[in-house]
């Protein structure tokens, strides 16, 4: 049986560099070598493509480093590799690269797995060079990727859809900017403390700060508009912090729910990924009539925002009411063996390898299906062409 060639790209120009490599290194670990070649990818924090042994050390290392433009093109096919070249400066056509396989051919690959979190991969633009190039990929498309990545536009599509969701409100970085004191009295007047203040366009809660009063407001702002000119700033109740896998295009199905019990204040970077001090509860202890309503409602976001392959819901379940309150969508969530996702559907009964095959399975048939639409339009009286193309 012929094996599948899988790019498994990782690394990324975003906040969460360093994550992407470990859920890419335990994407590449999990291909069983039987059915895949797995072609690591490897992409700098300044948006250079690394391949062969460079893109092995920055599993390793946990860093994605730029190299040498020669040594940069991903390896992907010579047609592939022309189109790419004229997207991006930083990559060199595939004919000038001597990369080979186990048969000798140039690398083209059957499928992208795009482990990219963040801005610049998660948020459509990688998805959108991969449909440009026709290639296969796993996950959601560019306009569920761009809509769940932002963070506003995301609650807006929550609130057009009436789903129940905490108080929240936007600022531009550069209405804060111009007038700081005037926002913040706004928010303090809108949401009122404890508030949390974070970057629209981001993820593992790089950036996010839980404002508990006055003097730390200002602080919190200054951090977020680092990260984004977009801010959110949500309004801060006593919670507990639910979790929901998906898996699926037109049919999509979800795990049970997990519940994050978080180290510090609340489940941020440090929390996630540093301490180890932060606790998982799968499944979330919780009344049927819970777990129905987070169910039902992930499904139904999942359809709202065109979403196909997978994502991680999260929800909020008000501690003194019991009320569900939907949190936000995660196109593309940590894939590390220790990532709350896959430990999700394990608890489901479906394991890691067993996971990223159906991730892959979902893909092709997502791209087959893209196949079926016309790119030709004829006036009347004029033939039209059957075949479809992406």
């Amino acid at each position: 049986m012929k094996r599948l060639r899988v790019g498994v790209l990782f690394g990324g120009k975003s906040g969460e560099h360093e994550v992407s490599v470990m859920s890419g290194r335990s994407m590449i670990q999990s291909l069983d070598p039987c059915k895949y070649e797995a072609i690591p990818i490897g992409i700098s924090k300044e948006g250079k493509f690394v391949l062969g042994e460079a893109a092995q050390t920055a599993l390793q290392r946990g860093l994605v480093e730029s190299l040498p433009s020669h040594t940069v093109h991903p390896g992907l096919g010579e047609e592939m590799g022309e189109a790419w070249s004229h997207l991006s400066p930083n990559v060199t056509p595939a004919h000038h690269v001597k990369y080979t396989t186990e048969n000798h051919d140039t690398p083209k690959v059957d499928v992208i797995i795009p482990v990219l979190h963040g801005s610049y991969g998660e948020d459509g633009t990688m998805q959108g060079m991969l449909e440009m190039l026709g290639i296969p990929y796993v996950g959601s498309g560019v306009l569920a990727s761009a809509l769940c990545m932002d963070k506003i536009a995301m609650k807006q599509l929550f609130s057009a859809h009436g789903f129940p969701q905490v108080k929240y409100m936007s600022v531009l970085r550069s209405e804060w900017e111009n007038d700081s004191q005037v926002v913040e009295r706004r928010i303090e007047e809108t949401l009122g403390y404890p508030c949390f203040v974070k970057p629209a366009n981001l993820g593992s809660s790089v950036g996010i700060s839980k404002v508990t009063e006055r003097n730390r407001l200002h602080e919190a702002m200054q951090l977020a508009a680092r990260y984004d000119r977009r801010l959110i700033i949500e309004q801060g109740l006593q919670v507990r912090e639910i979790e929901i896998a998906v898996l699926g295009n037109d049919n999509p199905q979800t795990s049970v729910p997990g519940e994050v019990i978080p180290a510090g204040e609340f489940y941020d970077y440090n929390a996630k990924y540093i301490s180890g001090e932060s606790e998982l509860l799968i499944p979330a202890p919780m009344s049927d009539a819970q777990r129905q309503e987070v169910q039902e409602i992930a499904i139904a976001a999942y359809r709202a925002a065109d979403c196909a392959g997978l994502a991680r819901i999260d929800f909020f379940i008000e501690k003194n009411t019991g009320k569900v309150y939907l949190n936000e969508i995660n196109t593309m969530p940590g894939f590390t063996q220790y990532s709350m996702y896959p430990k999700l559907w394990e608890a489901t009964g479906m394991g890691y390898a067993e996971l990223v095959d159906r991730l892959i399975q979902l893909a092709l048939e997502r791209f087959e299906e893209q196949k079926r639409k016309l790119t030709d339009f004829a006036l009347p009286g004029q033939s039209v062409s059957t075949s479809a193309e992406n």
